[in-house]
Order: C-alpha cells, then structure tokens, then sequence
C-alpha cells in the first residue's frame, strides 16, 4: 500500500522499487493493476493450492482428543507419538494423514512434542526435597583450605 501512494504521488517505478525494497518489475505490474482497478485491485491474491482438509471444528475436535490422551483410544501408555496422533484425527475426522503431517497439524494447533518424564510412580517428592536439604549438604564433599582451589599450570616454564 506504501507503494501505491508513491506511485499515486508520481514517483516514478524505480524509485518507488528503491524506497520499499521491491523488484522493479513487481512495482510495474502493481501500477498496472492500481490504473485498471485502483487500491482494491492490490489486495492479496486469494491462497492458492489445495484447500484444507480440516476445518475449524475438526480441529477442536482434535484438540479435545489430545487433552484426552492416548488412553482414551486404547493405546496403553499416555505417550502421543506421530502414528497415534494421525490415528487419531482419521478417528476423528475421517481425514488419513501421514505421520509428517500430523505433526504439521499439532504445531498449527500450538502443541510441541515433548518426552515425558522418566520418573517412578513410587517417587516420593516431599522425602526427595527433605533429602535435598537435609542430608546432601552434610554428605557434599567442600573444598579445604578455606574453598581455595588449587591450580596447576600445564605449560613448561
């Protein structure tokens, strides 16, 4: 739009190509189409390629399965892998995509993969921060000598 004030204004294409960093060519066709149509003649091109496969409410739907969990479709651990989460919107949505895909689908819908935690279940969290700062610091090996480290040089003299 900058472009076509300028142009609008009477400076001339390769000026107007300088000052919005443009290829001059570019700049000739916008001229063209702002004298046969004006401004609106400017707007974006309508997207092209193919039309999404997924609309705005097989995407909740996607979502809502992944905050279900994996458990929810009979598999045995919460982990969503590529497989299950292409499984997953052809359950829903009946749309068959590639495990490269679905990961595209994710991030479209700001999920990330992540790895979860290895931890037990048996894993007490109040007894490992007691441990933490009860016990290590008495069982922590200090430095001697007043916390001077001591240094030696590996280079010949």
């Amino acid at each position: 739009m900058r472009a076509a004030r300028l142009l609008q204004q009477g400076v001339s294409e390769a000026e107007v190509a300088r000052c919005v960093g443009a290829h001059r060519q570019s700049v000739n066709r916008w001229a063209q189409q702002l004298a046969k149509g004006g401004r609106p003649a400017l707007k974006r091109a309508p997207r092209t390629g193919r039309p999404p496969q997924l609309s705005a409410v097989d995407r909740q739907r996607i979502e809502q399965g992944l905050k279900h969990g994996p458990e929810a479709l009979g598999y045995r651990t919460g982990l969503w892998t590529a497989w299950r989460v292409a499984d997953l919107i052809e359950r829903e949505c009946g749309v068959k995509y590639s495990t490269v895909h679905a990961w595209r689908v994710l991030r479209a819908l700001g999920w990330s993969p992540q790895r979860p935690a290895g931890r037990a279940l048996e894993r007490n969290e109040a007894a490992i921060r007691r441990w933490k700062r009860e016990r290590w610091p008495k069982l922590k090996k200090t430095l001697k000598n007043g916390g001077k480290r001591s240094s030696s040089s590996t280079k010949a003299g």
